[in-house]
């Protein structure tokens, strides 16, 4: 039976961050319960599309999924289970926003199945926290912290960011310091990218907001600190922006890089199914009318999937597999990119070794650059 994973949109939140350009916006329960009943018909109707699927991972992402009642999570969860083949270890993730979780709460999110929860904590100092706009201080991410420990979840993540206004080395390595005090399975590390349409933008995009950032050679500094620092506490890198403990990486995640179809459930969620990508309306009064309704549909060429198992799966450490390339392919690496990874290994941007090209850590600093290489330039029939 064919796999694929399971992303669930939840677009709510208590107040929209600075920084943010994702689809979410505050909500009365109302336009919640209704987003529900709307979603229940959509995994209804997607789980009878594709039935000879089975479901190795679930991502429950937003905004805040925690704003909905536990009821509604629970009710979306039996949905869930009468509409798909879930695999009895799948790995069932879900977004969780400090100060938005009380301990009833987590212990349905427990009994709906629910085995990993990925904390936007971002900063653990509260001048920062402030200045991103979050609802939470660094004391209500440790009470929600360890109110989930206390329930029972052994698999937790905790999302960190770098490169924000006026932040030193320092303060960001403090915030490392007491994250790794709290032992979390999992810690995604990633720099501050000012967004156009959002606040931030207007504060930060110009020529004097920059000035306020953190330049880039600090921002990279910051990023090789976090590597060596969290690799003497056992956390090892396995994605550009991402580190866990051995065998606690985030298998939904990995099967995006590693192109493993996946399909999402929700306002605006995107999907990558039997070879082509789409993406739900993302206007919630459509949505409610006709949930699921497939716009911007593409079918991928054979040099888009090509393309793609680079782009996606350079982010790896581990890098790409060109045995792997030439068994979906049908064609070796080395013919469709001459002297291209050769290259590359020549810059010591990546190493070509074993059957395997990763990036070193050289490379990861221009991963833009390396990633650009594998962009071809002729059209080839569809694959």
């Amino acid at each position: 039976m064919k796999e694929m994973e399971l992303y669930l949109h939840i677009p709510f939140c208590v107040k929209k961050c600075g920084y943010c350009d994702f689809l979410s916006f505050p909500a009365g329960k109302e336009t919640q319960k209704s987003y529900k009943e709307a979603l229940l018909r959509e995994i209804k109707e997607a789980g009878e599309r594709y039935r000879e699927y089975q479901v190795s991972t679930i991502f429950i992402g937003g905004g805040t999924p925690t704003i909905l009642d536990s009821s509604d999570m629970a009710e979306l969860f039996d949905g869930l289970r009468s509409a798909f083949r879930i695999l009895k270890e799948a790995e069932i993730s879900m977004e969780a926003n400090p100060g938005t979780v009380t301990k009833e709460k987590l212990s349905d999110y427990r009994r709906a199945g629910i085995n990993r929860l990925s904390f936007g904590l971002q900063s653990a100092d509260n001048g920062e926290l402030k200045l991103l706009g979050r609802i939470h201080t660094w004391e209500d991410f440790l009470e929600s912290y360890g109110l989930a420990r206390e329930c029972g979840f052994s698999n937790i993540n905790i999302d960190l960011m770098s490169a924000l206004p006026g932040q030193t080395a320092d303060v960001w390595l403090d915030t490392l310091r007491r994250t790794i005090k709290l032992e979390p399975e999992h810690i995604s590390a990633y720099s501050l990218i000012i967004e156009e349409g959002t606040p931030f933008y207007e504060r930060y995009g110009g020529t004097a907001g920059a000035a306020l950032l953190p330049g880039e050679e600090e921002d990279r500094a910051m990023y090789h600190r976090t590597r060596e620092f969290l690799s003497q506490y056992g956390y090892r890198q396995y994605e550009i922006s991402n580190y866990a403990r051995p065998g606690r990486e985030c298998r939904h995640n990995i099967g995006y890089w590693t192109g493993v179809p996946y399909l999402g459930l929700g306002l605006g969620a995107a999907s990558y199914m039997e070879g082509e990508r789409f993406s739900n309306s993302r206007g919630m009064e459509e949505y409610l009318r006709e949930p699921g309704r497939r716009i911007e549909a593409q079918r991928l060429t054979k040099k888009d999937k090509e393309e793609e198992f680079f782009f996606l799966g350079l982010r790896l450490t581990k890098g790409v597999s060109l045995e792997e390339f030439e068994r979906r392919f049908g064609v070796p690496a080395k013919q469709v990119y001459p002297g291209i990874m050769e290259r590359l290994a020549e810059e010591n941007a990546a190493v070509l070794k074993d059957g395997r090209f990763f990036l070193t850590e050289y490379g990861m600093d221009v991963s833009n650059y390396v990633m650009a290489q594998f962009l071809q330039q002729e059209e080839q029939e569809n694959f």
